[in-house]
């Protein structure tokens, strides 16, 4: 069989979507339509500090394998934070960026990073990337949100592991909303109850559009309110018009925009990526502020889009324990971590070991605050409990 041999490219634009997507599973957010936007538009481009190395893995003329490697001036972006160790380089007279980052820009989402079917290929792809590190004097690697075959690939071969946490929703097979509601506990599902209840009160109600659904006009909207949302914070976006505009003609069938208006007039919007499988919720904001805006669009809403579609898995991003009283339940997700300097691998093995057991005693803490009715799991299905009629 001919040998496999190693390249790097800056662009996708050489590279066969069919050729990239059959390596992907079908995945959305790695396809090539969703990472071609993002570097075509400059979202994801040297210019803002994402500047691609690409690593591709062919047999002959054949893609077996690739790797999203980007060259990182900076760790925006990125959502697992290595700012103190980038500081640390600092003090002590060393350089941390570039780094060399395998991710996908800007989305906290779990999946394939080795993108090959065998195992040796993934090694391969592996051992490819840590040799950039060497051959370009980088100061480390980093794969962000590997799956759980890459992570168990990367520990393997010696990287450092890093755990971290974020909130899932799961669909069991539910009927309806109200389905979802039964197996709550009394308190959170009163809550939610209340909320939805108070929007309806005051003049706010919902629509959600798919693909060709998505006028111009209502991406201009959508991206206002995304927009906001970074300038209360005091930030400049990451995404532009024109790559919401793009994947939305791309890969249409992936994307689901939740437009929220009150008494006719447009004001919040949310926007997820979807497959048959998974939601992945991604970017919201608002004109206006009304109690209860945000989880509506960010999380009921997408709730129901899953239990009318089947789809099971709802990861909602990163951080936010506030997910917990509305059906989340904590989930641990794994960084590797590659140091060249063998000083600073060693200091930084020690912080994520101490760093690992954090995040268990705070899961364990989580899960024990549970939102769901005792004996119930993330959900088995309990339509009309006992206490139902004190909700009302």
């Amino acid at each position: 069989m001919p040998s496999l041999s190693l390249h790097v490219t800056d662009t996708l634009a050489s590279i066969q979507p069919s050729s990239w997507d059959a390596l992907v599973g079908g995945q959305p957010l790695l396809s090539h339509a969703f990472l071609h936007a993002l570097h075509e538009t400059g979202c994801a481009s040297p210019k803002t500090g994402w500047a691609p190395r690409y690593l591709l893995l062919r047999q002959a003329d054949a893609l077996v394998g690739a790797m999203p490697l980007y060259l990182k001036a900076h760790s925006y972006g990125e959502y697992v934070f290595d700012w103190s160790w980038a500081d640390a380089y600092r003090r002590h007279g060393q350089r941390y960026y570039p780094k060399l980052l395998a991710a996908i820009p800007f989305t906290p989402a779990t999946g394939p990073r080795l993108l090959a079917a065998s195992k040796q290929a993934r090694q391969r792809l592996l051992e490819g990337a840590l040799s950039l590190v060497a051959e370009e004097r980088l100061s480390s690697l980093h794969i962000l949100f590997p799956d759980a075959d890459d992570a168990a690939q990367c520990a393997a071969a010696g990287l450092l592991m890093r755990d971290s946490l974020q909130f899932h929703w799961q669909n069991p097979g539910y009927r309806d909303f109200a389905d979802f509601l039964s197996t709550l506990n009394h308190d959170k599902r009163k809550k939610i109850r209340q909320e939805r209840r108070r929007l309806n009160e005051a003049g706010v109600s919902f629509r959600r559009l798919t693909g060709a659904e998505i006028s111009a006009s209502e991406w201009a909207f959508f991206y206002r309110c995304y927009g906001n949302t970074y300038r209360q914070h005091g930030s400049t976006p990451y995404l532009s018009l024109p790559f919401f505009e793009r994947i939305g003609a791309t890969m249409p069938g992936n994307v689901v925009v939740v437009i929220g208006s009150r008494h006719g007039k447009p004001v919040c919007a949310a926007l997820d990526v979807f497959d048959r499988g998974t939601l992945w919720g991604r970017y919201w904001g608002a004109t206006s502020h009304v109690p209860g805006m945000h989880f509506e669009a960010c999380y009921y809403q997408a709730i129901e889009f899953c239990i009318e579609h089947r789809i099971g898995l709802f990861e909602g991003g990163a951080q936010g324990v506030h997910k917990l009283a509305r059906g989340f339940l904590p989930v641990t997700t794994r960084s590797a971590h590659a140091i060249a300097d063998p000083d600073f691998a060693q200091a930084i093995e020690a912080f994520v070991t101490r760093e690992r057991t954090d995040v268990a005693q705070t899961v364990d803490e989580l899960e024990r605050a549970s939102p769901f009715r005792q004996g119930e799991a993330a959900g088995g299905s309990a339509l009309g409990g006992p206490d139902d009629a004190r909700d009302a």
